[in-house]
């Protein structure tokens, strides 16, 4: 038997699902396919740094292939309608038996490839997937109704319980391999696209994630509770953007982390637990956007949020874009976000939270603005991001609960490194003065140039409570 493994989002030969399974299963060889849908990606407002990332890591990952005996095609479609006839021309043509591939859980993804799946059947031609972007299946979690949790806490419990009750429950696939290798050419990977430039470089493929990740178990992990939420320091994986790419899989994480901290989930190294729990985080939000449909449709978690009355002022959203807020510490993570194509989490809540609940403005213009910068965009994780931020989603923050961008500064950036490394025009500010420097140095604050802020801390964070309380 001869198969055709479809990638998408796992770009790697370890630890992917499918192309292990189809290396097992095809004898007589596997080709690899990978389908360049330019148009969905505009569609769905793709980073272009993203986009550059992604085309970096396939050059990669087809020269990998090769090392195993299994040459990879690159295609192109006008529309996404076309990727059925695509893939079926492509396995005539080499008289290929079955296809396989690993899930998507966005709408708009599963109802592609539901089309797929049923145009090939027609023919005769298999279709074999698999769950391969988290580490549990979704629906394998569930409350005792059978239903799906919006409660992050007893989700994780009931997550923990299963993996304790079932030590063998993560899978894990080697390398796949070595296959008989058929007489076919791969195809050039594009070095980059039409309407997809961008100056921003990020190191790409599957290796480098395998180097970020061994540096952090190493370095990092223990000392992770510690160091995570202070944007100066290096105290991050750094892989969000493997992640989100599948140049890494996410239980090969969970795995190392587990390995690191002698097989507990939660005891022991409290670093190791923490960032275990950041793992299962991500599940969580994978598995509310394949069982709530509405989370890729721009539609809030609490529905009873859709009576909000979100303000809107083009000033001010460009001041925010632009990070010129006047809240320094809201203005550096928006500025980071524009020169590297990512932003460290706590950044990330913090300009959402000011966004959404000083500014007032709806959650969806900044879960959009982040999709078309982010090189680390993902549905699930941008959309439970900016829901938790605005109190619209699944277990989100209350809506009480804003972040004061002056105490954040100074609990978080408290020397002031990561604002000066991003705002220059403030670097001759102390480590008291910078994270308010209108007020605590009018003068100085003028002559440097650096904006005043747009608006009232105090005053805004009333406005948004009232607004909820009118629900």
């Amino acid at each position: 038997m001869k198969g055709l493994v479809w990638f998408r989002e796992d770009l790697r030969l370890y630890d992917n699902s499918a192309l292990y399974h189809a290396a097992q299963q095809c004898e007589e060889g596997i080709i690899g396919v990978y389908i360049i849908d330019a148009h969905f990606w505009k569609k769905h407002s793709m980073a272009a740094c993203r986009v550059q990332f992604l085309l970096t890591g396939l050059f990669e990952l087809s020269q990998s292939l090769q090392s195993r005996g299994i040459s990879l095609l690159i295609k192109s479609v006008k529309k996404t309608i076309d990727i059925p006839k695509v893939l079926y021309q492509c396995m005539k043509k080499y008289k290929l038996e079955v296809l396989f591939f690993n899930k998507q859980y966005e709408i708009d993804e599963k109802q592609r490839d539901k089309i797929v799946c049923n145009y090939l059947n027609q023919y005769a031609i298999k279709c074999n997937t698999y769950d391969d972007q988290v580490i549990l299946p979704p629906g394998t979690i569930q409350t005792k109704q059978g239903k799906t949790f919006s409660i992050f806490t007893p989700y994780k419990r009931a997550y923990l319980q299963l993996l304790l009750n079932n030590q063998n429950i993560v899978p894990h696939y080697s390398l796949p391999k070595s296959q008989h290798t058929l007489d076919i050419r791969p195809s050039k990977v594009p070095q980059k696209l039409a309407n997809f430039s961008t100056t921003i470089i990020w190191p790409s493929g599957e290796k480098e994630a395998q180097r970020r990740l061994k540096k952090f178990i190493k370095n990092d992990l223990f000392n992770y509770h510690k160091t995570r939420d202070f944007p100066a320091l290096e105290g991050t994986s750094l892989l969000s953007p493997y992640l989100a790419t599948g140049m890494i899989s996410p239980r090969q994480c969970f795995l190392a982390a587990l390995m690191a901290n002698k097989g507990e989930y939660q005891g022991r190294n409290k670093g190791a637990a923490t960032w275990i729990n950041e793992l299962i985080w991500r599940d969580f939000y994978k598995h509310l956007l394949d069982a709530v449909p509405r989370l890729s449709m721009q539609q809030p978690y609490r529905l009873a949020t859709e009576r909000l009355k979100w303000h809107y002022n083009e000033k001010q959203f460009h001041a925010w874009q632009q990070g010129n807020t006047g809240y320094p510490i809201v203005d550096a993570g928006m500025r980071q976000l524009k020169q590297m194509g990512w932003m460290h989490n706590r950044l990330r809540m913090i300009v959402a939270m000011f966004l959404t609940k000083n500014l007032f403005f709806d959650w969806r213009i900044g879960e959009d603005f982040f999709i078309r910068h982010l090189i680390d965009g993902d549905l699930a994780a941008n959309n439970g991001g900016w829901q938790w931020c605005a109190s619209t989603g699944a277990d989100a923050v209350p809506y009480f609960r804003i972040f004061n961008p002056l105490r954040q500064s100074e609990r978080f950036d408290p020397q002031g490194d990561f604002i000066r490394q991003y705002c220059p025009e403030l670097c001759s500010f102390d480590a008291r003065t910078i994270h308010d420097p209108h007020q605590r140095a009018p003068v100085l604050a003028l002559k440097s140039g650096y904006p005043k802020p747009i608006i009232d801390f105090k005053s805004s964070r009333m406005a948004t409570i009232k607004a909820f309380k009118s629900l």
